[in-house]
């Protein structure tokens, strides 16, 4: 099975132990891959938001607490909560410091709408039970490194939150129809531009 196989070859630690921005732009492209009961659930990740250090929109910005330890816990930890009735999942960085997944585009049959964190975890089946996991060493989810993008990346301001909003921490791929809504600016582009720049991303 060729989700067996790949699953044995995640992202390390050390790739999730960087600016969280450019973590989060350099996460487009990549194989989101679940073991689930009834088999393999696998999305590649076009959408993402950055949640910094010293950002007020993000749930570390005051310390650790009983919901967000999982922040705390070491690069490419999950972090999974809840929000009105859904679940949303991100990825850990450095130390309180955190990639929300978004949106991922379908590669298994059946996973139905993928569009948004919360569609995104239903239909992945993921919830607080997978909070604290692994990313890497996990027996449940994992991300791979997926396969070259040679889509135009798009960057605006994150959506759904009250503070920091006009921070541009908001990373798309261009033109791909399982982006969220609203989607950013710049949205319609499709023009390739080789692949995607793997540089350190500016945060303003």
């Amino acid at each position: 099975m060729v989700w067996r196989t790949a699953f044995a070859h995640p992202l390390p630690a050390a790739w999730y132990d960087r600016p969280t921005a450019t973590v989060a732009r350099q996460l487009l492209g990549r194989w989101l891959v679940v073991r689930a009961r009834h088999g393999w659930r696998v999305g590649r990740i076009v959408e993402t938001e950055a949640y910094v250090a010293r950002d007020p929109a993000s749930h570390a910005y005051r310390g650790v607490t009983r919901r967000n330890r999982a922040m705390f816990a070491g690069p490419g930890t999950v972090y999974i909560y809840r929000i009105h009735q859904v679940h949303c999942l991100n990825l850990t960085t450095r130390e309180g410091q955190a990639v929300l997944v978004r949106a991922v585009e379908p590669l298994t049959p059946g996973l139905g709408d993928t569009r948004g964190p919360g569609r995104l975890c239903r239909a992945f089946g993921l919830t607080r039970a997978e909070d604290g996991t692994s990313a890497v060493t996990g027996r449940c989810l994992r991300v791979l490194r997926g396969t070259v993008n040679r889509t135009k990346v798009v960057r605006g301001p994150r959506v759904g939150i009250r503070r920091a909003r006009s921070r541009p921490l908001r990373f798309a791929l261009a033109g791909n129809r399982w982006v969220s809504t609203p989607r950013p600016r710049g949205w319609r582009s499709r023009s390739a531009v080789g692949s995607v720049p793997l540089r350190p991303v500016v945060v303003p």
